[in-house]
């Protein structure tokens, strides 16, 4: 089964490559993803940039490179990498979530690719552990100069740090959530924090990054505490954000990428999360389960546009064929809003592109080697003033 849903990623990274991958600015040694198809014109130009979603595609390329390694690939990763750079000069940006996960991306090259940026990695990890603000209600925030912390930030720095060596404050952000995202209710994790008031919304990709912390911390602490929230966070999402198992959509724009993170991140639990326990078991299982229902449903439920695949935004439904005629998504105050067809935005492509290789990565049991040896003292936050 395994080889089907290797052949399944294949075709869509063939889709999206063939749709979305262009130079940045007809730049040689240069890739960048193209935001909507059919583009207009500022998307084609890359007038148009959504940092987080191009961090997601590299996340996307490293996938295929684990699944299926060769040498035009690793070189395709490469000029994406430098694209990003071109496209934003100094690796950094105002949005703590944003460059949380291109700091997941970027480490996870270095790590499984031996394509290694230690001072943009450097920089990064500086910039979460300095945003950490306890005394302010949090926690990191959501953006700069902002009173905003939220599960979409601090999730994915933590998974990030704790990778980087940086347990210790990882934890602490686990912690955090822990104490003041969880619904008690539901078991789900909540938006955010503003102003010390919950912003009650549950997304299933603040689900998708809490999953991945606590899983990280189980594997690097032995802690019950980090299995027990795991657990408990599994059987939260099969409860109340599947469809017989199927994870529910975000829409498109932004909300096209939150399913898909969430896949990533139960196929991490279904592979990675340590113990011989039932719970273990059966958190294990249940995420594997989640990801091949959804993973089946959105393959079942595509188009095939010049015999390739085109996702929808949800995963029980039928996806549209966008036209050249489609609305453009729009990006309003730091987030960008679905096009009128939600099938044409890159997020939504990657989504299930994403859900694709997670369900390999559960059928082939495959594991990426941890990372994170480093003890918190023996980490120096250094770099150059020039990139490597």
């Amino acid at each position: 089964m395994d080889q089907v849903w290797a052949n399944r990623a294949g075709t869509a990274e063939i889709a999206i490559s063939t749709r979305h991958l262009r130079k940045l600015w007809g730049l040689p040694g240069t890739r960048l993803g193209v935001v909507g198809w059919p583009p207009v014109r500022r998307e084609r130009y890359f007038g148009t940039w959504h940092y987080w979603w191009q961090a997601h595609l590299l996340d996307c390329l490293i996938d295929a490179q684990l699944r299926a390694p060769n040498p035009e690939r690793l070189q395709l990763i490469r000029r994406q990498i430098r694209g990003h750079w071109l496209r934003n000069p100094g690796w950094t940006n105002s949005y703590y979530d944003d460059m949380a996960w291109l700091a997941l991306a970027l480490q996870r090259a270095g790590r499984s690719l031996a394509i290694d940026k230690p001072r943009a990695l450097d920089k990064l990890a500086t910039q979460f552990v300095d945003a950490w603000v306890p005394e302010d209600g949090g926690g990191i925030p959501w953006r700069k100069s902002d009173q905003f912390f939220n599960a979409p930030a601090n999730g994915p720095a933590g998974i990030f740090l704790a990778r980087y060596g940086r347990v210790r404050r990882a934890t602490q952000m686990a912690d955090w959530i822990e104490d003041t995202l969880i619904d008690p209710d539901t078991h789900l994790v909540f938006d955010g924090i503003k102003g010390g008031s919950l912003v009650r919304a549950q997304y299933t990709y603040c689900q998708g990054v809490v999953l991945g912390l606590e899983t990280e911390l189980a594997v690097r602490s032995g802690e019950e505490r980090h299995r027990h929230r795991v657990a408990r966070l599994v059987a939260a999402v099969a409860e109340e954000m599947t469809d017989e198992k199927v994870l529910r959509g975000g829409g498109g724009g932004d909300g096209g990428l939150f399913p898909g993170i969430t896949a990533r991140y139960l196929a991490l639990v279904a592979t990675a999360l340590p113990g011989e326990d039932d719970a273990a078991q059966t958190a294990r299982d249940t995420a594997a389960a989640i990801v091949l229902a959804s993973a089946q449903s959105a393959w079942d439920y595509r188009q095939n546009v010049d015999g390739l695949p085109l996702f929808g935004p949800s995963w029980d439904e039928n996806a549209v064929i966008p036209t050249a005629v489609s609305g453009a998504a729009d990006k309003v105050d730091g987030a960008v809003n679905p096009s009128e067809v939600p099938e044409r935005d890159l997020s939504v492509q990657l989504s299930g592109w994403m859900l694709m290789e997670a369900a390999h990565t559960v059928t082939a049991g495959a594991v990426e080697p941890l990372h994170g040896e480093i003890a918190d003292e023996e980490r120096e936050f250094e770099w150059d003033a020039d990139d490597d």
